[in-house]
Order: structure tokens, then C-alpha cells, then sequence
């Protein structure tokens, strides 16, 4: 059974509460072309949780509060706490390599917290459908070896769903177990969740297809899952709002279940020095993004599958925590919207994005031409005769940039002109070259001038 909590005697300002989350949760899915969507939002001592819409549009079933969504990449604060719990029972310490668990990257000095904040130089990782029949082993020998470090461990973030990938393989390193069954043996089942992933031949509960909504001809249509096995400790995980809940309250010390000892818990939600993650969020701790509103500091990750979009947040101040799920590539879109009324709702904002930056004066940046490399991933930036930069990803139609005097860019949509924040380009702390681009929260290493 999924995990519900006690409800204490509410009073008539929270009755109020569940009608109005509700309203506005079917209001924006409709404006969205947003299937069916969850919203679990637990504040001050009291859960409150909705749903609407469908799971599948194709067979038309229901979306109900127990409906399972992929979380795509809200996976990875599970996989942290995994590892946080073995580092509580004395199993592996933080500051150990990670090559002590896992020998494919012996050649890497990255730790074991560096492995968990991004911070440990690793790529990006390639596509699903290019690592559908490899091993843990063979992926990251093949794909995580010196050549491919993006930075040094230690002086840099870079978005990594490798990195992760590499955390899976040290949990079954440590624990002899697979990820899936450490996870539900240690986290899921001692919170009250029924597991639930990718690849399951029989589900033991409902789970939601995703979708693509097509904005300019109106249509929606059911798509499927591509990740990888290899892939699972990256974002495999099957949820619902209400599951997300209890991850949540866990991981800021206030949930009634507690299986996170209370020192993990802190440390995951402590920033890590050198953790920049840009556009992603203010900060980053073990396994989580941090947000900064104010004087109170969010906890929480977004995640998107092939077709759904998730989100956690959490605030150990006020205990407020805040799950949301969705069966549609627009689900974002919603989740942004929503963020934004629920301040009028509970009486609390969520951030659902970075805090806006002050990026001072534009600037034209000619020497930051070239090209970059993650991985696979080749970033190609052009100069024209003014000095004005657009880039292109893998050969794909270039997007301008605008650039400002802090070097930080925004990316400008070609199709429709909207200006949304894109990263920034790194200095060599040494000789003050341009020698790095982060897009995205992903780190690229220059590696040819224009």
C-alpha cells in the first residue's frame, strides 16, 4: 500500500484547502494538455492530496491517487538515501573513492560524496537507445573512463546521469544485492511505499503512461518508456505524489517513519562546495537540488521520463513538503503554474525554479566560439561578424545565445523568439581562458577554437 499519513482534526481553513488545490490542479491540466496529474502537499501537520484526469488516454483509465508515475530522475534522491543508509551502518564512508567500490573508475579520484552532488567530473552519459544491452561494467568502462572527465573531481558540476549509474553499481558493490532490491529492502518498504519500476512484467499497482501533447494541433498520444536497464539508478522509479511525500518529510527529519537516520538527512541537504549546478537550481547537496527562497532553503529534484514530469520539494523549517506528478511532456509547464498559486493556497510559496539572476549588462563574447564536448555530446558555438553567438547541440539548428558580463547566457527558442536561462562559460582559474560551458546544468570541456 502506498503510505498514508494520520490526519489530525482539521479545522474549517483547511477544509477549504483540498477543494481549492483540487479547482486549480484540474483547471491547469486542462489549460496544458496534461492528461492526469497528482498534487500531495503536506503543511502544517496536515496531508492534503488530489488528482484528475486519465493515466492512459488510450485505454481511458482513471488516475487515482495510488497510480504510479515514472519519475525519471527524482529516482536519483533514492538511489543518495540508499547510499546515505549504508554510509549511517559504517558500510562505506563519504570521503572514500569511489574506486574503491567500483573498480571500472580506478582511474578516477572522484569520492563518494563527489559522486552524489555532481561534482565528481563525470559526462553526461549517452543516450538510452545506445546502452540498451550494456552492463553497469561495461557502460561505465566504455563511457566513464580519464578521457571522457569533463573537470577534475572536485572543481566543477556536471548534471550526470552516469554518475548515478556508477552509484547503482556501488550499492550492489556493498550490499550484494541488485539497486532495485536494496532500495525496496532498505528505503521504500521501511517508509510504507509499494515499489514500483520501469520494466515491471506485472505491476503490483496502477502505473500512468506518458504522453506527448502537441500544443499546435491539440493532440496527445501515449508514448513509451526508452530507458535503458543499465540506466535504473538514474531514473527507474515508479511513484506517486503521496510516495514523494513520504520521501520527502523523510528527507528533512519530520516524517513519522524514520529511516533516514537524522545526521544523513542533514548532510544530504547541506550545500556542497563547488556545486554550481546553474539553471538547475541555487545549490546542490547528496542526491538533492536546493533552492533558496527567502531565507528558507528547499530541498526537493525535478525528473522527467519519456512523457511525464515530476517534482519534490521540501522545507525542514516549516515541514512543508510539496509532490507533484504528471503524465505529459507540458506537465513542467503546470507544475510552474502551480508552484506560483499555492502561495495563495497554503500560504507558502514553492520554488519551482532557481532564484532569477542579475546578469548585469549584454555583452558580445566572440572568444567564446568553438566547440565543447560531454561525452558524445558535441556543443558547436558560432560568432557572426558582430560578435554574436548562437549554438548548436550535436549538429542540431543553432539557437542564439544572449550573453552578459557575468558570462552567463540565455538560449533564444528560434521558433518563437522566448529568451529562457541557458548556463553560463567557465574561465580557467589559471590562465583566465574560456575553457568550459555549462548548458543545462551539463559541463562540456572545450576542445577546438572557431
Amino acid at each position: 500500500m502506498p503510505y498514508v499519513t494520520s490526519a489530525p482534526v482539521v479545522s474549517r481553513q483547511q477544509t477549504e484547502i483540498r477543494p481549492l488545490l483540487q479547482e486549480r490542479l484540474h483547471t491547469l491540466a486542462r489549460a496544458h494538455q496534461v492528461p492526469g496529474a497528482q498534487l500531495a502537499v503536506h503543511t502544517d501537520g496536515v496531508t492534503y492530496t488530489v488528482h484528475t484526469g486519465e493515466a492512459d488516454v488510450t485505454t481511458g483509465r482513471p488516475f487515482t491517487a495510488d497510480t504510479a508515475v515514472p519519475l525519471g530522475s527524482v529516482t536519483k534522491c533514492a538511489t543518495a538515501a540508499v547510499v546515505m543508509l549504508l554510509a549511517a551502518d559504517g558500510d562505506l564512508a563519504l570521503t572514500d573513492r569511489v574506486a574503491t567500490y567500483v573498480p571500472e573508475l580506478r582511474t578516477s579520484r572522484a569520492t563518494v560524496r563527489q559522486l552524489l552532488s555532481h561534482t565528481a567530473g563525470l559526462p553526461t552519459g549517452p543516450d538510452s537507445d545506445h546502452v540498451a544491452t550494456l552492463t553497469p561494467s561495461r557502460y561505465l568502462s566504455a563511457h566513464c573512463a580519464e578521457r571522457d572527465a569533463v573537470c577534475a573531481p572536485g572543481t566543477g558540476f556536471s548534471y550526470s546521469n552516469a554518475g548515478f549509474i556508477a552509484a547503482g553499481r556501488l550499492i550492489e558493490s556493498v550490499t550484494g544485492m541488485t539497486w532495485q532490491e536494496a532500495v525496496r529492502a532498505f528505503l521504500l518498504e521501511p517508509l510504507g511505499t509499494a515499489p514500483a519500476f520501469l520494466g515491471d512484467p506485472a505491476p503490483a499497482r496502477p502505473v500512468a503512461s506518458g504522453h506527448s501533447a502537441n500544443a499546435l494541433s491539440g493532440r496527445v498520444r501515449a508514448v513509451q518508456q526508452t530507458l535503458a536497464p543499465v540506466e535504473a539508478p538514474a531514473g527507474a522509479l515508479l511513484a506517486s505524489a503521496l510516495d514523494l511525500v513520504a520521501l520527502g518529510r523523510d528527507l528533512i527529519g519530520q516524517g513519522p517513519r524514520a529511516v533516514l537516520p537524522h545526521d544523513a538527512a542533514e548532510e544530504m541537504r547541506r550545500p556542497v562546495p563547488g556545486a554550481v549546478p546553474g539553471v538547475l537550481a541555487d545549490a546542490w547537496g547528496l542526491g538533492l537540488a536546493l533552492f533558496q527562497q527567502g531565507t528558507a532553503q528547499w530541498c526537493g529534484h525535478d525528473g522527467n521520463a519519456q512523457g511525464t514530469s515530476c517534482h519534490l520539494r521540501a522545507e525542514p523549517e516549516s515541514g512543508t513538503v510539496v509532490a507533484f506528478t504528471s503524465n505529459a511532456n507540458s506537465g513542467t509547464a503546470l507544475w510552474q503554474a502551480l508552484a506560483d498559486d499555492l502561495a495563495e493556497i497554503i500560504g507558502r510559496g514553492v520554488p519551482a525554479a532557481p532564484a532569477p539572476r542579475e546578469a548585469g549588462r549584454r555583452l558580445a563574447l566572440p572568444q567564446c566560439a568553438g566547440t565543447y564536448h560531454n561525452g558524445t555530446v558535441e556543443y558547436r558555438v558560432t560568432a557572426d561578424a558582430a560578435g554574436s553567438l548562437a549554438l548548436s547541440v550535436n549538429g542540431d539548428t543553432p539557437a542564439p545565445l544572449v550573453c552578459y558580463a557575468d558570462l552567463s547566457c540565455d538560449l533564444v527558442d528560434p521558433s518563437n523568439g522566448r529568451r529562457v536561462p541557458g548556463g553560463n562559460f567557465v574561465r580557467d582559474p589559471e590562465t583566465g581562458a574560456i575553457d568550459r560551458l555549462q548548458i543545462s546544468g551539463r559541463t562540456a570541456r572545450r576542445t577546438g577554437t572557431a
